[in-house]
């Protein structure tokens, strides 16, 4: 008990045992006696001192000279590396050359089947960085002292097999090094060129001197990395998904795998996808984003995992007709026999007893097998695909199949495959690309082609470089991935300054920062400025709106998206009905597509998306065709297709040069020899933004079907063109 009026004596009596332990710290052999001693003590509030006994324990010290103690030290996680795939001296990976003569790990595998050679590769040995200078001795693992050295710390990039290099990484950086397969589209292009093969003309010439390239095992960073690594065999003319962007937080193969036991942190992923509670869960998992049927079985309930195995027996049914049918000789695979490819022997189709030996490896191979072969291997020997990047390797398959079937007298039947996502998350498509080579976003475009640039809109109200993604993700629209709560705008302003709004914090002003197009009436005027309407001069440049301009369709005059001429008056916001008036009413809100179940219950005859071009809300003759039957879409197409010849009229007319249009590239207007498009004038100027507004918003019809019809009529007005049977609304 301590009694706080001998506080004094506690206070001696530390001191005493102090000095006895100091004592005790210069010997190594103490003796120890019992002394008692009294001491006087002040008490606090006491006019005297009283005497207190005190036993203290005081070693007398003996000199002795002895062998000092080891310390011994634990290393961190021993144990869970230790029961790793890294850790398994039994694996192939690690004995494999055991038999060799001379037995040693050779200079091209070393880097990732042997400690020694991945220090060397490092350059962590004193050599130089980024290859093995000698074979490695046999014995080894991956140990601590591969991951963690004084080159590792600060190890931030990675060289892929196709020459990328992907920079200003983390702790993933010594991953990556090894999970990123020995292969990509270079390697298999090299492989048809140095079997004397033009890869784009003798694709279905058999060569001897070609054979498989193998992309090797567990590639997780090329599938993640996607075309940005180029590990799959990409085909020409295509475009392919780029680094599978996750969320926040989980992003890299550090933060989804433990990096000592390798194994996925289920619990983690438990937070999103809560039905996910083991291992053995995680194929069941598709993404929200995820709203196409890849494979074409019906069932969009099942995980990416199955889609991407579904594709994968087509494409193996593809080869194998193709082998048989194209090269001559049937074709067989076995995943656990190098190297895969075999002669189907009995052309029964199957592995049977014997087949899957290394002296009956495949040797009819074209440049078109050999690609679709590459595919093939690279969707199966990674095999967290569907987790990495998913997406990216259904692309791979989906055009091994497609360049499969141009050689097949019966190709496959595709019509129910599907190749890439609905557009926000269709990560492959130009809107997402557009911005590789830069290496960012521009501020000018982040807010709606980079994952992070809305939530910074949102909460900062600015809008910055971004990096390049793969698309939109969970993040870029919800605040919140466990409660999926949305980023909210009260209102929304418009390039022409105008600030309109669905009602405060309502989700569609979300879709709107983006489906408002980028110019506006008075963009076109200011670019315009005091020329006269036909004045040729090479000072005009074609204005833009952009795509999908929705918005400010749907809010006509108030926001002025197209250009509205002086004297007339537009028609303002589109009032459909109560329950269906704005983006998220009449679109799922990830598919994108329209709710055409719910526009059945008021439009009879409408039963598919196609159906909703023949919606007609009027008996007015607008296009002056005599045909009131049509939908509103037709009344828009015939006008803005009158728009097209009256502009060409029009250049002709006023000595311009000839205006052709080509939708699909940029900058879209161009004179009859190719060039871009020079001569304009005020008037031709507005005609071909009207124009092209009309072109670039496919809902126009719906969204605001008689203000487009309004603008047309204007535009037609514009260059001379003759309205007499046409009505303006």
């Amino acid at each position: 008990m301590f009694y706080p009026k001998y506080k004094s004596v506690y206070v001696l009596l530390g001191l005493l045992l102090f000095l006895g332990l100091a004592i005790v710290a210069c010997s190594q052999e103490p003796e120890t006696v019992e002394v008692t001693r009294v001491v006087e003590v002040q008490v606090p509030g006491e006019a005297e001192t009283v005497e207190v006994p005190v036993e203290v324990e005081v070693t007398r010290v003996v000199e002795v000279m002895v062998e000092p103690e080891m310390v011994v030290s634990t290393i961190p996680f021993a144990d869970q590396w230790a029961a790793s795939g890294h850790a398994d001296a039994s694996a192939e990976a690690f004995i494999h050359w055991d038999e060799d003569d001379p037995a040693e790990v050779p200079t091209n595998c070393a880097k990732c089947h042997s400690t020694p050679g991945f220090l060397d590769f490092l350059g962590a040995d004193g050599s130089a960085f980024g290859a093995v200078d000698a074979a490695a001795p046999i014995g080894t693992t991956v140990e601590c002292e591969a991951c963690h050295n004084d080159v590792t710390v600060d190890l931030a990039s990675v060289v892929f097999p196709s020459g990328a290099e992907i920079t200003g990484l983390g702790p993933e950086a010594r991953c990556m090094q090894c999970h990123q397969g020995r292969a990509s589209t270079v390697s298999v292009n090299d492989s048809i060129v140095n079997a004397g093969l033009d890869p784009a003309v003798d694709m279905d010439t058999v060569s001897e001197d070609l054979g498989f390239t193998n992309i090797h095992y567990y590639a997780a960073a090329a599938t993640q990395f996607g075309t940005w690594a180029m590990g799959g065999y990409e085909y020409e003319g295509q475009a392919y998904d780029s680094k599978f962007d996750h969320v926040e937080g989980y992003n890299t193969c550090v933060s989804c795998h433990d990096p000592h036991t390798l194994e996925v942190q289920v619990d983690e992923c438990t937070v999103c996808h809560t039905d996910a509670t083991s291992v053995e869960d995680l194929v069941n998992i598709r993404m929200p984003g995820s709203l196409v049927d890849y494979d074409g079985d019906g069932d969009m309930s099942e995980g990416i995992y199955y889609e991407i195995e579904d594709m994968r027996a087509i494409l193996y049914a593809s080869m194998q007709a193709y082998a048989a049918e194209v090269s001559g000789t049937p074709l067989v695979y076995d995943d656990h026999s190098y190297p895969y490819f075999f002669i189907d022997s009995d052309g029964n189709g199957e592995v049977t007893e014997g087949e899957a030996a290394f002296p009956n490896a495949y040797n009819a191979w074209t440049p078109r097998l050999a690609k679709a072969a590459y595919n093939y291997q690279a969707s199966l020997k990674d095999p967290g695909r569907y987790a990495h990047g998913g997406k990216y390797i259904i692309q791979l398959i989906y055009d091994s199949i497609a360049d499969l079937n141009a050689a097949l007298a019966n190709p496959v039947d595709m019509e129910a495959l599907h190749r890439i996502d609905h557009g926000h998350f269709a990560g492959s498509e130009e809107a997402f690309r557009h911005w590789d080579e830069d290496g960012a976003v521009s501020a000018s475009c982040s807010k709606c082609h980079s994952a992070a640039g809305l939530p910074l809109l949102a909460t900062e109200g600015v809008s910055i470089t971004q990096p390049t993604a793969n698309g939109l993700n969970c993040a870029t629209c919800h605040s919140s991935l466990e409660t999926f709560e949305l980023y909210t705008f009260d209102s929304v302003t418009f390039p022409s300054g105008a600030t309109v709004s669905f009602g405060e914090g309502e989700k569609a002003n979300t879709c709107i920062n983006c489906h408002q197009g980028r110019s506006s009436t008075s963009s076109v005027d200011q670019g315009i400025g005091d020329l006269g309407d036909d004045e040729i001069t090479d000072g005009l440049r074609f204005q833009n709106i952009h795509y999908f301009a929705a918005g400010a369709t749907l809010f006509g005059t108030e926001v002025k998206g197209a250009y509205e001429f002086a004297g007339s008056e537009y028609l303002g916001k589109n009032e459909h009905v109560g329950a269906f008036d704005d983006c998220t009413e009449c679109h799922s809100s990830h598919a994108l597509e329209v709710k055409v179940v719910e526009c059945a219950e008021c439009h009879e005859n409408v039963e598919t998306a196609a159906d909703l071009h023949d919606i007609r809300v009027s008996e007015v003759d607008f296009d002056g065709d005599g045909d009131v039957t049509e939908g509103i879409a037709g009344e828009i197409n015939t006008m803005a297709e009158m728009l097209y010849t009256a502009m060409q009229d029009y250049t002709t007319a006023v000595g311009a040069d000839m205006i052709v249009y080509d939708a699909h590239a940029y900058p879209y207007f161009f004179n009859d020899a190719g060039d871009r498009y020079a001569t304009w004038t005020p008037s031709l100027l507005r005609a071909a933004y009207n124009y092209q507004y009309a072109q670039k918003d496919p809902g126009a019809f719906a969204h605001n079907g008689q203000y487009i019809i309004q603008v047309l009529y204007d535009t037609l007005v514009e260059v001379n063109a003759d309205v007499s049977g046409m009505t303006r609304p």
